[in-house]
């Protein structure tokens, strides 16, 4: 599967567009729209480069969430939601949460409760993962086949 419009639009609005390095909330080092590796301080991008980066970073994030949850039938709006809790947490938080599990048992009712459990940065409750996990949670619920 690949991400959708709107699971794309959700990943942009919480990730916000930065052209100049600076850190995250835990102190990683972050540019443009979330990306994250080989970031240095210092560093600059122009708006294109943004847009090249998130593409390329999202692919990442949809080969995990496709390959993770393989034998599962996700809806767009599941599979959306997942990619933008992996592309904000990695894939090793997804692989390892109760998230997962419930998809995987078939209880993707139980499982929507799971994405308010995400909310915390460095041992912070922020504001901010509170309603990107509830844009998510609501993505995840609406989703139709």
């Amino acid at each position: 599967m690949k991400i959708s419009h709107e699971g794309l639009e959700l990943i942009m609005r919480f990730e916000g567009c930065v052209l100049g390095a600076y850190k995250d909330a835990v102190g990683v080092p972050t540019i443009g729209m979330g990306h994250t590796h080989g970031v240095k301080m210092g560093d600059h991008i122009t708006h294109q480069e943004a847009e090249q980066l998130l593409a390329e970073d999202v692919a990442i994030y949809e080969k995990c969430v496709s390959e993770m949850f393989a034998d599962v039938e996700l809806t767009q709006g599941q599979f959306d939601a997942l990619v933008s809790f992996a592309f904000n947490l990695g894939c090793g938080a997804l692989r390892k949460s109760t998230l997962r599990k419930r998809i995987e048992s078939g209880r993707p009712e139980l499982a929507a409760h799971e994405f308010g459990r995400w909310c915390h940065a460095g041992h912070r409750k922020l504001k901010g993962l509170v309603r990107r996990r509830a844009a998510e949670r609501k993505l995840f619920e609406e989703a139709t086949a």
